[in-house]
């Protein structure tokens, strides 16, 4: 491996106009908003229009991210897409996302659910460290709301749709991604699913009358593994840099569940006010989480030049994951 290091280099977003708050969640199923904020921090989310696509989003949060680098597509040596909502199973939604933007690069999707965005991170890292190639577009994009029971309100509250881009480069000035860390626990894969549609269980007639193509998730099993996984995987991603939680920042997590994160920011030793969080705009957006999450503490000067950054996050599969970035 070659002492090249690699840094984020552009950043950005897009997020669907139409809103939905607690209240109209009120008038859909049996919740409340008050139930809502208290058990998970979240007021409102984003969804997008009726036939908009992850490539939709993502192409524009691409656009966005290659810009912000002073870049153009054709400067692109390699798009990732981390999904858990491609636009269909093949082709995959990072070519299509290429094909929109003008891009004329390798492409693929990575799934890795929630942890995504960290988990293309660290593989468009090592990509750039082997010399492979030099400028990478990172992407995670998800339209959850085509994948959630709007009946169930264990689940359709939590989620929102949106997408968040970067360019990865190597870079030269000592700053850049220090480590990563990456873990998966394919043993609890039952506790977050979407069962239906794939080889296991194809799409019926019988699938879709029982729901099997929405998202199943199993709440307090998932809390507390996510409390516990997150918590190591910023343990260990500080390990690798070198850095103690004093050192730190700024932290951004997955924005799955306002009291998921403050539970870890307690375990971890790290100032609430350190840890980075827009859940209750958004609600969780899976893969785009991070991704929209990093944008807005760098616009909003959360994370200024010479910052130690943690991104972690935690999702289906199970997947875990940390990034450290000396911005």
């Amino acid at each position: 491996m070659s002492s090249k290091r690699a840094g984020i280099i552009g950043l950005g977003i897009f997020l669907p106009d139409k809103v939905l708050t607690n209240f109209d969640l009120e008038k859909m199923v049996n919740t409340t908003d008050e139930w809502i904020r208290t058990r998970t921090g979240v007021q409102e989310r984003r969804i997008a229009k009726k036939g908009e696509s992850a490539s939709d989003l993502g192409s524009r949060a691409a656009l966005a991210a290659i810009q912000d680098a002073k870049l153009t597509p054709q400067d692109l040596d390699l798009i990732i897409v981390a999904t858990i909502t491609p636009d269909m199973f093949f082709p995959s939604t990072a070519c299509n996302i290429q094909n929109k933007i003008g891009a004329r690069c390798p492409a693929f999707d990575l799934a890795a659910a929630c942890s995504g965005f960290p988990y293309a991170l660290a593989v468009a890292e090592g990509f750039i460290r082997s010399g492979m190639y030099r400028t990478i577009l990172v992407v995670g994009a998800e339209v959850l709301s085509s994948f959630i029971d709007w009946k169930d309100r264990s689940t359709c509250v939590l989620f929102g749709d949106g997408a968040g881009a970067a360019i990865v480069s190597e870079v030269s000035d000592g700053h850049g991604i220090r480590a990563t860390y990456l873990g998966a626990d394919g043993a609890q894969g039952d506790l977050l699913k979407i069962p239906g549609g794939g080889s296991r269980m194809p799409p019926s007639e019988e699938t879709v009358r029982s729901g099997m193509h929405f998202l199943k998730m199993q709440g307090s099993e998932i809390f507390k593994l996510a409390v516990r996984r997150m918590e190591e995987a910023i343990g260990e991603v500080l390990k690798r840099g070198g850095l103690k939680s004093e050192d730190v920042d700024c932290v951004i997590p997955h924005q799955a569940n306002l009291r998921i994160l403050q539970a870890v920011a307690e375990r971890v030793n790290i100032p609430l006010d350190k840890i980075y969080v827009n859940v209750e705009r958004y609600g969780n957006m899976s893969s785009a989480s991070t991704a929209v999450a990093l944008y807005e503490a760098v616009k909003n000067k959360k994370i200024q030049k010479d910052s130690n950054v943690v991104l972690v996050a935690f999702g289906g599969g199970i997947t875990w994951a940390s990034c450290l970035v000396k911005w």
